[in-house]
């Protein structure tokens, strides 16, 4: 199970144009604010990245207001390909890493396997992560469950790092998932 005080959220490239046109933008983009909304009030640290940002531009406008650290630029379709990132995730400390974000069959996979290679427990937020084609990223959650990624919900995520109805954080959880 996943642990409040292990855990970590990586969101992956949401920007510019191309996250307007991967399939189902609009519950995406949803689950990307219930996720790091949960997150924020769960206080869990979020690593951003952004794939060529001086090409694809900025993160999205409404994901700005939960973004603590500037975000990571990268060119490596893998994360772990930007050695600041793995550096954050390193000082982080934290061994079970929470993927989203897209493209699902490009950069969260190449993402996911990474992290599984370097000793980390992955979760794939299956719906807070897509693709333009959405054969690929059924494709891509079938490969990364194969290699051993763990895939889940944001509603069942939010609710297993909660652990507890008696936490302080519940009735902010709940409001995010309404």
């Amino acid at each position: 199970m996943l642990k409040r005080d292990n855990a970590i959220l990586v969101f992956i490239d949401v920007q510019g144009k191309l996250s307007e046109v991967v399939d189902g933008s609009e519950k995406l983009f949803k689950n990307l604010h219930r996720l790091l909304a949960g997150m924020k009030a769960l206080d869990l640290p979020v690593l951003v990245t952004e794939q060529i940002p001086e090409k694809l531009g900025p993160t999205r406008e409404e994901f700005q207001e939960f973004i603590t650290e500037p975000p990571i630029a990268k060119s490596a379709f893998g994360c772990c390909g930007e050695p600041e990132f793995f550096q954050a995730l390193e000082k982080a400390g934290r061994k079970q890493v929470i993927l989203c974000g897209i493209e699902t069959h490009v950069c969260v996979y190449q993402t996911a396997l990474q992290l599984m290679e370097s000793g980390h427990k992955v979760y794939v937020v299956a719906d807070a992560v897509s693709s333009r084609d959405p054969e690929n990223k059924k494709m891509a959650l079938k490969r990364m469950e194969h290699e051993g990624v763990r895939t889940i919900g944001t509603e069942s995520i939010l609710f297993e790092l909660l652990g507890d109805a008696k936490d302080p954080a519940f009735k902010s959880i709940l409001q995010i998932v309404k």
